[in-house]
């Protein structure tokens, strides 16, 4: 892709995040998560595959769908209470309708089918940036009418999307599948708790993207998008294929691991605000996705492969992949939980 246009492109998806981040009109708002999709469409299908081709259609589809419900539902609230104002979302039904847009667009359940189709159409670094970036200006949202949206569907939108997230990664052979089912888990561990502690959605949030990150960075470093191959890297880069167990494992949300300090700050959360059994039920989820996160670590150290690839052998080919981002993010990924009181000091 030509340097200039993708230097737009991404000027484009950062200045519609910060649009949706700054506004505080329905249309504004609107207008940024638009600017958003418009924007990564380009990227999305820049190899004119046919896979690619039809995620970008897929995207377009879902984000179109989910724009138009949003835009319905201010309008909606706009109607009844004279106030486009974001933080005036008092219409209940406006509410509930704006929450599935919300909900539609970050691929929580049970409005997830897109996201894992659409994920594996795309190449590497895309699917980083729709894994991350795309759901900073969603949940921005979310967060800023949470208080105003019904407890009970932000809780079963919450515990809804850990469980499928964690069931639908059970049969995956490919990683970016994987890793979406993986946001769809994440996305739930989110919700669930952002109507009463949002800091901490926010913590959560930032652990995901650099836990994400890493990991995909890794594949890019690696070539791999398939368990079978990813079977095969430990030849390659055995220091690399080590330390990326540990970033499994850190997503799982294992302690010591990074991973943890989230869903040990949203568990405790819970059993203060006297809702046990829910606690309960997502940390069982928890252990659902940490087993397949235990099956790709398995799949990486503990088997030897025997298909062979038909593909160029990757050890002899130099890679144009910077190394510096994914050691920052590897480190950040492995080493963050003894900072939680810190984190939680600057956050409160």
């Amino acid at each position: 892709m030509n340097p200039y246009v993708l230097a737009i492109l991404l000027s484009s998806l950062g200045l519609g995040t910060t649009l949706t981040f700054a506004s505080s009109h329905w249309v504004l708002a609107w207008m940024g998560l638009e600017i958003n999709t418009l924007a990564i469409m380009p990227l999305m299908a820049q190899h004119h595959h046919p896979r690619a081709v039809e995620a970008t259609t897929k995207y377009f589809l879902t984000q179109a769908t989910a724009a138009a419900m949003m835009l319905f539902a201010s309008t909606t609230n706009a109607w009844m209470t004279g106030e486009w104002d974001i933080n005036n979302l008092s219409n209940t039904t406006a509410t509930t309708m704006f929450m599935m847009a919300l909900a539609l667009k970050i691929g929580l359940a049970p409005m997830h089918f897109w996201l894992p189709e659409v994920l594996q159409g795309l190449d590497l670094l895309t699917g980083l940036i729709l894994s991350t970036w795309q759901k900073l200006a969603p949940i921005t949202l979310i967060i800023q009418t949470a208080q105003n949206i019904d407890t009970s569907l932000l809780t079963i939108l919450g515990v809804l999307s850990t469980l499928i997230g964690g069931w639908g990664g059970l049969n995956q052979t490919q990683m970016r599948k994987i890793l979406a089912y993986s946001s769809i888990a994440h996305m739930g561990w989110m919700i669930i708790v952002i109507q009463y502690m949002p800091q901490i959605t926010l913590i959560a949030l930032g652990t995901y993207i650099i836990m994400t990150s890493a990991t995909f960075l890794t594949m890019k470093v690696l070539m791999t998008t398939k368990i079978n191959t990813l079977a095969m890297s430990w030849s390659k880069n055995p220091v690399l294929v080590s330390v990326t167990i540990l970033g499994l494992l850190s997503l799982g949300g294992l302690p010591p691991l990074t991973g943890f300090m989230p869903k040990w700050l949203i568990l405790q959360e819970l059993t203060k605000q006297d809702l046990p059994m829910i606690a309960t039920i997502m940390a069982l989820a928890a252990l659902i996705s940490l087993y397949f996160y235990l099956r790709l670590c398995y799949a990486m150290t503990l088997t030897l492969s025997p298909n062979t690839t038909n593909s160029t052998t990757p050890w002899r080919t130099n890679t144009t992949q910077t190394h510096v981002p994914l050691a920052l993010l590897t480190t950040a990924a492995l080493g963050l939980l003894p900072m939680t009181p810190a984190i939680m000091t600057i956050t409160t």
